[in-house]
């Protein structure tokens, strides 16, 4: 019988260190499917997303990734060094999108940790801000935020609480 390899755990309130910069291991490319569904899944109605005709007449002369997908996106990224053991999601601030991402366009991404301290209102729990970047393939930033989350610390979330399996 194979030995067990539980998921990593992610990491704990304890674990973050300002200064510290995760370097996100998951990257996509993004498709016209992408980009059609979540434009269209959120009721946006803006052309340059859905319509690559106008897209194409536009100063950029290509559809552009919505916008909303690009911040889901690296926030989604971010999750397994920033926040598999959210608490609760605090906000995001300073969102900023200095170059267009388009279809076809692979996202990378990293996160600094620039802010640590305790809740005051959740002892379970201490809050923790990241700034994150996300570039295209050619290493250019396509966004930028600071997002600050509650993070559980060391043996207080629910994960910990996890059942082991019965042996068959």
């Amino acid at each position: 019988m194979g030995q067990r390899h539980p998921a990593p755990p992610g990491r704990y309130f304890e674990d973050f260190v300002v200064g510290d910069v995760y370097e996100h291991a998951a990257s996509r490319t993004v498709t016209t499917n992408d980009n059609m569904w979540f434009t269209l899944l959120t009721q946006n109605t803006a052309r340059p997303h859905l319509d690559h005709h106008y897209a194409g007449k536009t100063s950029f002369g290509r559809p552009l990734v919505n916008s909303a997908l690009t911040v889901a996106l690296v926030t989604g990224q971010s999750v397994a060094d920033v926040s598999q053991n959210v608490k609760a999601n605090l906000g995001w601030d300073e969102v900023r999108l200095p170059h267009p991402l388009y279809e076809d366009d692979t996202v990378y991404s990293e996160s600094e940790v620039i802010s640590c301290r305790e809740s005051r209102s959740h002892p379970d729990a201490g809050i923790v801000t990241v700034r994150t970047t996300g570039t295209n393939q050619h290493g250019v930033p396509v966004i930028t935020f600071a997002r600050t989350v509650m993070v559980y610390r060391r043996g207080h979330g629910p994960t910990d609480a996890r059942p082991a399996v019965e042996d068959r």
